[in-house]
């Protein structure tokens, strides 16, 4: 069995790393709604793995957003997107 040391080493992004450290951080993310583009107002970690492929390889845009996408491009790379859908808060209508 891994330590959480040895766990933590696989993302070894200190940006990634900075936001799984804080989970306020990391909900905030999965909940923020995409602010451009064809998935405009679709939340982060409901964006198309695809999507975020060509993200990955054109390049994230500058800033908060850019560190965002990138984190949910390895939540997404790694598996792990079911367990943060709990997490999604639901639109109140």
């Amino acid at each position: 069995m891994k330590s959480n040391t040895e766990s933590k080493d696989t993302f070894r992004d200190p940006i990634i790393l900075k936001m799984l450290e804080q989970p306020t951080l990391l909900k905030q993310t999965i909940n923020l709604e995409m602010p451009f583009g064809k998935y405009k107002d679709t939340k982060l970690l409901n964006l198309p793995e695809p999507y975020l492929v060509w993200f990955h390889q054109q390049g994230f845009p500058k800033g908060k957003l850019g560190e965002q996408l990138a984190l949910i491009y390895e939540i997404k790379l790694n598996g792990l997107e079911a367990i943060l859908k709990p997490l999604i808060d639901k639109k109140e209508v």
